[in-house]
């Protein structure tokens, strides 16, 4: 079991299951939601067990997605389509290890300028995952 917070700690998490590979998105609302590209791991609704979910503010980002971030300290937290069975979490947010690396990065068309991506994964235009998410192995 993987467990996280934000910043402050108003927000905590805990997730029963095991962690996917993350991926990095570069896209243009990531980045501002961020500061910097966006590593999240996709966790299915069921094995996410949200404390002090009354600090989240949640901002529609578009007609799919809202992201979510704590309303006292700023940390960006999730990316969630509400539509889907799964809800992205920030690798950043997650306590100690997380036993995982970075599987690939998409939207690298939007990546600022400032950067560059040289760690020799994979690179997309746009995403390349499956629109359902498999269930992954229990922790």
């Amino acid at each position: 079991m993987k467990s996280g917070s934000c910043m402050c700690g108003a927000i905590s998490f805990r997730v029963s299951c095991d962690l996917r590979q993350p991926d990095a998105c570069h896209c243009l609302q990531c980045r501002k939601f961020s500061g910097h590209y966006f590593v999240s791991t996709d966790v299915p609704r069921s094995a996410l067990q949200i404390h002090g979910a009354e600090h989240i503010t949640w901002f529609q980002s578009s007609e799919r997605v809202r992201r979510g971030f704590c309303s006292i300290c700023g940390c960006s937290m999730f990316f969630d389509p509400p539509a889907k069975d799964w809800i992205g979490i920030a690798m950043g947010a997650i306590d100690g290890a997380s036993g995982t690396s970075t599987e690939l990065h998409v939207f690298v068309v939007e990546k600022g300028d400032y950067y560059g991506i040289t760690d020799g994964l994979p690179q997309y235009d746009r995403l390349p995952l499956p629109p359902t998410m498999p269930a992954p192995a229990p922790a």
